[in-house]
C-alpha cells in the first residue's frame, strides 16, 4: 500500500524543480537533536546548559555571582536558539506535508449548489398539482407559485412551462416527476384557438406566454411537426399589427424572441422581432449616452425611463439572437452599448444597488372580448438575476475589458450573484411571504444564474 507521501503507483513524487533543496534534511542527526530538545522544552534545555556551565566554570571567576550570571546568560541564549530552531523545523515539516498532500475537490460546504438544487427539487415536488379536469383530462403541473398548491389548484401554462424548465435543469433522470406528463399537460392547456395565455388574460392567446410554452416544449423534446404546426397557427401573435400595444413592450418582445429562438430558430418572425428590439433602444445622457431600454420600447408614446431590468432582458435576448442568427455591425453595437450602460451603473447616483432592486410593471392591452376595457397583466422583474445574466453573456467580458476594466466587471457580477443567492431559502426564491410570493419562474431564474456563475468560476 503506497505511503501517504507516495504517488498512486507507490513511488515518491519527483522533487519540485522550482523549490530549492533543503541544506539540512528534516530527518538528519542535528535536526533530530534540535527537535528532541524542542520537545524537552525550552526551560529544561536552558536549565541543563545552566547546570553544565555552573559545574565547569572555574571557582575563582570573580566570585559566585559572576559564575551564576555567565551560566544563566548562556542558558537563556541556548534556550532561545533551541526554541527558534524547533519552530523552524516544525514549520518546514508542515509545509512539506501540505505540498505532499493529495489534491482534490474540497468537501461541499453547507448550503452548496448541489444542496440548493436538491432544495429546489423538493419544493417542486411539494408544489406539484395533479388534478383531473373535465374536458382536459389529468393535469400535472404548477400554478404561478410554489406555495399555492395546497389543496391542489389548476396548473397554469406559465407556471408549468417554467416548472418544466426547472425539472430539465435539476432532475432530468429522476422519475418522481415525469417530464413527459408535464409536457403533455402544456399541450392540454392549449387554448381552443391555439396558443396559450396567463391565468389573468382571458380566453385569447398572448405572444409572450405562447413563446415561453413553445420554448419549454421544444427543450423537452416535443415532436418538431407538432411544434411547427403550432407556431404556424400562432404566427399572427408575433405580428405588431395584431398586438400593437403588446409588441411595443420590452418584456413582451424579449419573451417572444427568447422563446422562438428555442422553439423555431428558423422562424421568419425572428429578424423582425430583433429589429423591433434594436430600434426600441434609447440613449441615456446620465450614462455617457449609452443606449438602454425601459419598460416601453422607444418610438412609441412617451419617453421610456431607463431600467436595468429591461436593459438586461434586452441584452440577453439580443445575445441569444446573435448566437443563433448572427448579427450585423449595427445590431452588435446596440447590444454592446446595453452592456456598457449596465457596467456604468455604479458610477452614477442612480446606479449601483439601485440597478439590482426588483421592480414591477403593468402591461395594458385592449381586452380581446371588449375593446373598450383594458386587459391588465402584472409583471415582476427579478432585476439582480437579469443583470447577472446579462453580465455573463459571451461578449460581456470583452466589452468590460475595453471599458471599465475586468475588476469592475467582476465586482458587479459578484454583487449581483450574491444578491440572487441571498433571496432564496433552501432553494426557494421569495418575492414576498404571501401565497403568490414563491413564483416558479423566480426559482428558475435564480437557479439559472447560480449554475451559470458556478460554471464560469470553475477551474479544473
Amino acid at each position: 500500500m503506497p505511503s501517504r507521501r507516495s504517488g498512486p503507483d507507490g513511488r515518491l513524487p519527483a522533487p519540485d524543480p522550482g523549490r530549492p533543496p533543503l541544506a539540512t534534511p528534516p530527518d538528519s542527526g542535528p535536526s533530530r537533536l534540535l527537535m528532541w530538545l524542542g520537545r524537552l522544552g525550552v526551560p529544561a534545555a536552558a536549565f541543563a546548559v545552566f547546570q553544565t556551565l555552573l559545574g565547569i566554570l572555574p571557582q575563582n571567576l570573580a566570585g559566585e555571582a559572576a559564575r551564576y550570571c555567565v551560566a544563566a546568560t548562556a542558558g537563556v541564549g541556548v534556550g532561545a536558539v533551541v526554541w527558534l530552531a524547533a519552530a523552524l523545523l516544525r514549520t518546514r515539516a508542515a509545509a512539506d506535508a501540505v505540498a505532499a498532500a493529495p489534491t482534490g475537490p474540497a468537501p461541499s460546504p453547507a448550503g452548496s449548489l448541489p444542496e440548493l438544487m436538491d432544495g429546489t427539487y423538493q419544493a417542486l415536488r411539494r408544489g406539484l398539482s395533479v388534478i383531473e379536469v373535465s374536458g382536459h383530462g389529468p393535469l400535472t403541473g404548477w400554478p404561478h407559485s410554489l406555495a399555492e398548491s395546497d389543496p391542489p389548484v389548476h396548473p397554469t401554462a406559465f407556471g408549468t412551462a417554467y416548472g418544466l424548465h426547472l425539472l430539465l435543469d435539476i432532475a432530468p433522470y429522476d422519475g418522481r416527476i415525469r417530464a413527459g406528463q408535464v409536457a403533455e399537460t402544456l399541450w392540454r392547456l392549449r387554448l381552443p384557438g391555439g396558443g396559450w395565455a396567463a391565468r389573468s388574460q382571458g380566453s385569447g392567446a398572448r405572444p409572450e406566454v405562447s413563446a415561453v410554452v413553445l420554448g419549454a416544449l421544444a427543450r423537452a423534446g416535443a415532436d418538431p411537426r407538432l411544434l411547427e404546426a403550432e407556431i404556424r397557427s400562432c404566427e399572427v401573435l408575433w405580428n405588431p399589427d395584431h398586438d400593437a400595444s403588446g409588441l411595443a413592450n420590452t418584456y413582451v418582445v424579449t419573451n417572444v424572441l427568447r422563446g422562438l429562438l428555442r422553439a423555431a430558430p428558423g422562424a421568419t418572425a425572428l429578424d423582425g422581432l430583433r429589429e423591433v428590439l434594436v430600434h426600441g433602444a434609447t440613449a441615456d445622457p446620465a450614462r455617457d449616452n449609452h443606449r438602454c431600454w425601459g419598460a416601453a420600447l422607444a418610438g412609441g408614446l412617451g419617453n421610456p425611463a431607463p431600467s436595468a431590468a429591461h436593459t438586461a432582458r434586452a441584452v440577453v435576448a439580443l445575445d441569444r439572437a446573435a448566437c443563433v442568427l448572427g448579427e450585423d455591425e449595427r445590431q452588435r453595437t446596440v447590444r454592446e452599448e446595453g452592456l456598457r450602460w449596465l457596467l456604468a451603473g455604479p458610477a452614477t447616483p442612480a446606479g449601483g444597488m439601485t440597478d439590482l432592486q426588483n421592480c414591477q410593471e403593468e402591461v395594458r392591452r385592449p381586452d380581446q372580448e371588449d375593446p373598450l376595457h383594458q386587459e391588465l397583466l402584472s409583471v415582476r422583474h427579478f432585476a439582480a438575476a437579469w443583470v447577472a445574466r446579462a453580465l455573463m453573456t459571451d461578449g460581456a467580458r470583452k466589452v468590460a475589458a475595453e471599458g471599465v476594466g475586468l475588476p469592475a466587471w467582476e465586482a458587479q457580477l459578484t454583487t449581483a450573484v450574491a444578491r440572487v443567492h441571498g433571496m432564496q431559502r433552501g432553494g426557494v426564491w421569495r418575492w414576498d411571504d404571501g401565497p403568490m410570493g414563491h413564483p416558479v419562474w423566480m426559482a428558475y431564474q435564480g437557479l439559472s444564474v447560480l449554475r451559470r456563475h458556478a460554471l464560469m468560476a470553475y477551474r479544473p
